[in-house]
């Protein structure tokens, strides 16, 4: 079985950063791509931001370009998302997501995924 598992969320203050990280286990990691993508209330989930095993392919969706950072430790099978100038409306429960080609934000491409980690932001 493979498990991936979020951690970092908080609440903080809008302007303000965190740093969410996402742990995987049981699966090659350095052989996947991985994802970022956030889910608000009411609202379909979002792809964020993708890395591919080498690192060398990122994307980001235009919400979040400039803004978020994604990066990868695959020596410690680690995913991170540094945000940073956080808004009210980046408000949302957060989940990585790993697949074995997806070079998209299309998240029917994400084979597994996280349990998520929630992010308040206030005004």
């Amino acid at each position: 079985q493979v498990q991936l598992v979020e951690s970092g969320g908080g609440s903080v203050q809008a302007g303000g950063s965190l740093r969410l990280s996402c742990v995987a286990s049981g699966v090659t990691y350095s052989n996947y791509y991985m994802g970022w993508f956030r889910q608000a209330p009411g609202k379909e989930r979002e792809g964020l931001a993708v890395i591919s095993p080498s690192s060398q392919y990122r994307n980001y969706a235009d919400s979040v370009k400039d803004r978020f950072t994604i990066s990868r430790d695959n020596a410690k099978n680690t995913l991170y998302l540094q945000m940073n100038s956080l808004k009210p409306e980046d408000t949302a429960i957060y989940y990585c997501a790993s697949g074995h080609s997806c070079t998209s934000l299309d998240r029917a491409c994400y084979r597994y995924w996280g349990q998520g980690t929630q992010v308040t932001v206030s005004s």
